[in-house]
């Protein structure tokens, strides 16, 4: 007698293993071993030119569209206005901050007048 529970499972529940399918011919078509198809490469993937691909990464020299370009407008803004967007674009930093402008010292003029030198000479060195 079979054990309990190991006995054959009902006609529908079966499986077909023979492979005689459509399912068993679909999987023996993807079980076969492919030759000359290597596994290990990227699918679809296409050998490139290094001399292709230098050539697109190759930095291109925007010089002379950017002058033109720079050149063709004629309007200046004004200072006042570029001092305020510039302000504003500075970070609260104080590496952002530009150095501040110092005031430029007039040279102080003497209280002395030549005559006063020459009397002091005078009378220091004893000159006449």
């Amino acid at each position: 007698l079979p054990a309990a529970g190991q006995g054959e499972a009902p006609l529908g529940l079966q499986r077909e293993r023979d492979g005689a399918g459509a399912a068993g011919a679909v999987r023996r078509r993807k079980a076969a071993p492919q030759a000359g198809k290597n596994k290990a490469t990227v699918k679809g993937r296409v050998v490139k030119s290094a001399i292709e691909e230098y050539h697109k990464k190759k930095p291109a020299n925007h010089l002379t569209a950017n002058l033109k370009y720079m050149l063709k407008g004629r309007f200046v803004a004004n200072e006042a206005i570029t001092e305020q967007v510039l302000a504003q674009n500075r970070g609260r930093k104080s590496k952002d901050q530009p150095p501040k402008k110092e005031a430029k010292k007039k040279p102080e003029g003497t209280v002395f007048t030549e005559e006063d030198f020459r009397k002091f000479e005078r009378e220091y060195f004893g000159r006449p």
